[in-house]
């Protein structure tokens, strides 16, 4: 059995790791564990369990400002900021479902992983919202970099560099992100009954128009009848659906002017703001809309223009389910279990529209076997192992778990 490590504080990190360079040991770093299976198998010598690194050290809600430990749950990180009727405005998914788990994971872990929602047209990834971090690397040296405000943050913002990449460069102990006000107001206009390649023309339609759209996503509608929204799932067909926020005299206007724009192409509703949240958990965690616990998941990320297309090469040679956010640009995509070359035939299909596709739940057979993440080109491959290996050189923290070379 593994050895689970669990540091009460972040000289305890520091000590972990600098005991296990010196014994040329090797750490998986998890939080909450409710995203171990994304990424390649981590063959490790112990846990480094950052669970107990717990709490909310700084909130400063008029200076839109937070800042905690790595290993605080994001349910508590939710609970705060909605006391002050504030967000995390990049709306993080929750994968404990689809996962198999029941927690929400960490703040770390959401910044390791880059998580961030329907909400990123606008928005931008976590990484946007990430100010400054302390972290011990590989080498077992403490360091720290950005502050609490943006206008603080000086030299190398290795903020950027550490969101997304799984805890192979260090573990961060804690992190600091910018936080701003609920929405007074939210409303999503619903367009049914469009095939793809026409539901991703209307999304691009009103994105292209003046009204500040945040999220924008459609649902074929095998998809779409999985909703737990009557509005949704009692369609009959296809939901192509547009989300806007702000003042609520804007939001009406704009949604008034969304469905005409609409009004052509289909039967257009619109659900106000519980439903409308409802929805969009929906399409932020997956597990509602891609359910059966086997199936391989993918996220594809592409041209909006190039999904439906990307979506129907898939289709000619495998079996499967999917749906369509950021306007098209991202695609969920379930396949079975033990399909054969998935990974060939997805790729292939992404490559020719210069996208990208990322494995994010499978076998831990078929992740030792495939690339999880997509390949890299030759000099970009080159680039991330030089990071690697300034940051861990004896590849001491999660050892092979973004790429085969860094293990």
């Amino acid at each position: 059995m593994t050895d689970r490590l669990l540091p009460q504080t972040k000289k305890d990190v520091l000590d972990i790791i600098r005991a296990a360079i010196e014994d040329k040991q090797t750490l998986e770093i998890i939080g909450a564990g409710s995203k171990c299976d994304w990424g390649r198998p981590v063959n490790s010598a112990a846990l480094l369990d950052l669970t107990k690194l717990t709490g909310i050290m700084l909130y400063e809600p008029a200076e839109l400002v937070l800042s905690a430990a790595a290993g605080t749950s994001m349910m508590e990180i939710q609970q705060a900021l909605a006391e002050e009727n504030q967000q995390l405005a990049f709306e993080p998914p929750d994968f404990s479902l689809l996962y198999g788990g029941n927690n929400s994971g960490t703040l770390g872990g959401t910044i390791a992983a880059n998580l961030s929602g329907s909400k990123r047209l606008q928005a931008g990834a976590a990484r946007d919202h990430f100010l400054g971090f302390e972290a011990v690397s590989g080498r077992g040296e403490q360091f720290k970099s950005g502050g609490r405000v943006v206008k603080n943050v000086t030299g190398f913002d290795l903020s950027k560099l550490l969101a997304g990449s799984f805890g192979t460069l260090a573990a961060m102990t804690s992190v600091t992100v910018k936080v701003l006000p609920k929405p007074d107001k939210t409303r999503t206009v619903l367009l049914y009954g469009l095939e793809d390649d026409a539901a991703i023309k209307a999304l691009s339609k009103a994105l292209q128009g003046p009204f500040e759209i945040n999220s924008a996503a459609h649902l074929p509608a095998n998809i779409a009848v999985r909703s737990s929204l009557s509005y949704v799932a009692s369609s009959g067909g296809s939901v192509a659906a547009v989300r806007v926020q702000g003042p609520g005299p804007s939001v009406e206007v704009r949604c008034r002017a969304i469905r005409a724009l609409w009004q052509a192409s289909g039967d257009v509703d619109e659900l106000h703001g519980h439903n409308s949240d409802i929805l969009w958990q929906e399409v932020r965690d997956i597990a509602n809309f891609l359910s059966n616990a086997e199936d391989q998941i993918w996220r594809l990320s592409v041209p909006p223009s190039a999904g439906a297309g990307v979506v129907a090469a898939i289709a000619s040679q495998l079996d499967g389910e999917f749906y369509y956010d950021w306007g098209g640009g991202l695609i969920w995509l379930a396949v079975a279990a033990n399909a054969g070359n998935s990974a060939t035939i997805i790729r292939q299909a992404v490559d020719n529209s210069s996208g990208h596709a990322t494995l994010v739940r499978a076998s831990a057979e078929l992740r030792s076997n495939v690339d999880v993440f997509h390949p890299q080109p030759a000099e970009l491959a080159r680039l991330s192992r030089n990071i690697k290996s300034s940051f861990d050189p004896a590849g001491v923290l999660n050892p092979g778990k973004m790429y085969k070379a860094d293990g």
